[in-house]
């Protein structure tokens, strides 16, 4: 059913209160407003809970706050190997989560209802229904309802934690990204039930807080979208420092008693009892689209649950968008940002010029130590999708910069077209990966191959060498054999 077939039973108005109406002030939303204030459009932005959505309280900001307290922290015990006398740091774990709140606190008024008005954003305090296509209801925190009409809408309505239907698991307390920031005892011991970026950062956190953590991942691997080396390299460091990893284990049930949590897992008809204080939902995040009248609109869903949008982050009305965690099953705070550009953009200027996202290009990273940064294509996509390709990888143990800081573990591995330096994708494995690949996704957004890259000089001793250096092992594996004899024969000519 096409847009104009959808809108022909209802009354669309004569005149609307806004160019746009934005549902949610998360990563997307806060961005789709800011844009739409800035291109001097009349904007409406609706929030029912709290400005800054997942990613500013419960994501991103507060679980990055504490991978670099815990990577301080496990930085300064190193400081054993040269120091003559050493005291073991004991940490007050409910200070810990206080300062992460500080950080919070700190960065808030960027996301404020107070900051948004200055812009030019009306922010409304309540909840949305779309009660047509160009109607949204708003049921206010003071019980007002205002009924408001817009030329366009864009939802950018968020997700929320998977929670799994595990026998037991209803029964007592379990925490997800939302809860876990509650807490202010350090957990004996946790379990965590998902192998992804987030299980992974937050097992590696918690063990250096001195928590017994055991990993549980129903997959072969940990971060199973991956390639191998990657699973592998990350599965060795984790056994190093402590962490019990349990692959191809899938929960089968959970019984408590008083405070404790049994949690029986089983792979292959062998079953393990793991006691436990706390267990840790970390098996992905579902979109929110329930509740505020897409069923009723017929408003589509992918496969996945989230809604359905098109090139243009159109969903199928023409001037209803989409972006972020409720249209994107990738749930990335930058790809929300980038995502509601485009919605936005073709929002307020599609009858004139459209504007197509490209979503092959962006960056995905993973904040464990050392970080894991990828773009693009990695071998097992390429693999997938039948498309060839050339390795190239340069370990980061050779870095001089990686040697010094006592950091040179990971590697750079780059896939290429056959023959051509043409940048298919990007894995990283080391310190900083996350700002190393910057360099990579700027030349592969501009068309520059490896060969940019390696005339480009960088600063000695960096860690941005090493893109420097996987170009060169780019240069040295694809020069033909019939250039190098040309070279032999030149120079013995020369002398």
């Amino acid at each position: 059913m096409n847009a104009k077939n959808q809108h022909n039973h209802q009354q669309k108005p004569a005149h609307f209160d806004a160019n746009v109406v934005v549902i949610g002030a998360g990563a997307g939303g806060l961005v789709a407003a800011y844009l739409a204030a800035a291109a001097q459009a009349k904007v409406i932005l609706i929030e029912q809970d709290t400005m800054g959505g997942e990613c500013l309280n419960t994501g991103c900001v507060p679980s990055k706050a504490l991978i670099h307290l815990t990577k301080t922290l496990a930085n300064s015990r190193q400081l054993a190997n040269v120091a003559t006398e050493y005291a073991p740091i004991k940490l007050d774990f409910a200070k810990l989560m206080t300062q992460v709140q500080e950080v919070i606190a700190q960065i808030a008024p960027h996301d404020s209802i107070e900051r948004y008005t200055k812009l030019g954003v009306s922010v409304l305090t309540g909840t949305a229904r779309l009660t047509s296509p160009w109607h949204v209801e708003v049921s206010l925190a003071t019980g007002e309802v205002h009924e408001i009409t817009t030329r366009s809408i864009v939802i950018a309505a968020g997700a929320r934690p998977i929670v799994p239907m595990i026998p037991g698991l209803s029964e007592g307390a379990f925490l997800t990204s939302q809860t876990l920031w509650t807490l202010r005892e350090c957990p004996r011991r946790l379990l965590i039930l998902g192998g992804g970026p987030m299980g992974c950062e937050m097992a590696q956190c918690f063990s250096r807080l001195g928590s017994q953590v055991i990993l549980v991942e129903r997959a072969a691997r940990l971060l199973a979208n991956e390639d191998e080396d990657v699973s592998a390299f990350v599965l060795q460091r984790f056994q190093h420092e402590g962490i019990q990893v349990y692959l191809n284990y899938q929960v089968k049930q959970i019984d408590r008693s008083l405070n404790v949590a049994c949690v029986v897992a089983e792979c292959e008809g062998q079953q393990v009892r793991l006691d436990v204080d706390h267990i840790l939902l970390a098996v992905g995040r579902i979109a929110n689209t329930e509740g505020y009248g897409l069923e009723a609109l017929g408003i589509k869903l992918s496969k996945q649950g989230s809604i359905a949008v098109n090139g243009f982050q159109q969903t199928n009305y023409a001037h209803i968008f989409a972006c972020g965690d409720v249209s994107n099953p990738e749930q990335l705070t930058h790809a929300a940002a980038h995502q509601a550009w485009y919605a936005v953009m073709n929002a307020l200027f599609g009858t004139f010029k459209k504007f197509r996202l490209n979503a092959k290009l962006i960056p995905r990273t993973v904040f464990i130590e050392p970080e894991l940064a990828f773009v693009g294509l990695n071998e097992q996509r390429a693999h997938a999708q039948g498309i060839a390709y050339r390795v190239h990888r340069y370990d980061l143990a050779n870095l001089d910069r990686a040697i010094i800081d006592g950091v040179n573990s990971g590697f750079i591995k780059v896939l290429t077209k056959p023959h051509s330096d043409t940048i298919l994708g990007v894995s990283i494995v080391g310190e900083h990966a996350s700002e190393l690949l910057a360099e990579f996704v700027l030349a592969m957004n501009n068309a520059l191959g490896l060969g940019k890259i390696l005339g480009t000089v960088h600063s000695y001793p960096t860690y941005t060498e090493a893109n420097k250096y996987v170009a060169g092992v780019w240069r040295r594996t694809t020069m033909p054999k019939w250039g190098l004899r040309l070279l032999v024969a030149y120079h013995r000519w020369r002398r």
